[in-house]
């Protein structure tokens, strides 16, 4: 049971993390209007594949602390500021009245797969944002450091991603003439989830 809840709360994050119209979402939207619905869902795998990397490495880094109860402290408030800061980027973002277009770069037919992982290894938010759910997900027992959660945990991540860059890649059209109202709802939607993770992570060191 806990292994489906895991899958579920991680997929949710992933799937909040990746809606706001972005270099991600937007390039996969492009690359499916310039070179096919297919070249798009290629890119859009090798985007997933990516975060599935950072992911592992995020869980990577939250177990080599968590088996360190010296440094768990430092390792709660680490994603306090996290969490603090994604709070207060997403909330600036959601405030902000964009009106240029945003720039897209150009994805080639042969590379999009390599395209996807590169663009998504730019992100550097991404292994620190699922470090700081996984200190979470610890908490509240809904993740071990076993094989079986680590997968699913990665996977989840992996899936939330690739869900909403394959909206992206088949109903941008559809999506294109509401993107600023959608991205500022979503904006407020992620600030509001970091603040309450913000406030869960407080307690937790308080609590400790």
């Amino acid at each position: 049971m806990h292994l489906l809840i895991l899958f579920f709360v991680t997929f949710s994050a992933a799937f909040m993390a990746t809606v706001p119209p972005g270099l991600l979402n937007m390039n996969a939207a492009k690359t499916s209007v310039e070179k096919g619905k297919l070249n798009g869902i290629i890119f859009s795998i090798g985007v997933s594949t990516m975060i599935m990397i950072q992911a592992y490495i995020a869980v990577m880094i939250s177990k080599f602390l968590y088996n360190n109860p010296e440094v768990m402290g430092l390792l709660l408030r680490i994603a306090l500021g996290v969490f603090g800061f994604l709070a207060v980027y997403f909330y600036i973002k959601a405030r902000r009245n964009v009106k240029r277009k945003m720039k897209i770069g150009k994805v080639s037919k042969k590379n999009s797969f390599f395209k996807g992982i590169l663009l998504a290894a730019l992100n550097l938010l991404t292994i620190p944002y699922y470090s700081g759910l996984n200190v979470m997900w610890t908490s509240s027992g809904w993740i071990k450091f076993e094989l079986w959660d680590i997968g699913m945990f990665i996977l989840a991540a992996g899936c939330g991603t690739f869900a909403v860059l394959y909206m992206y890649t088949v109903y941008f059209n559809k999506l294109e003439n509401k993107t600023r109202k959608f991205s500022k709802n979503a904006n407020y939607i992620l600030s509001t989830l970091m603040l309450v993770l913000l406030i869960i992570t407080i307690g937790r060191i308080v609590y400790e």
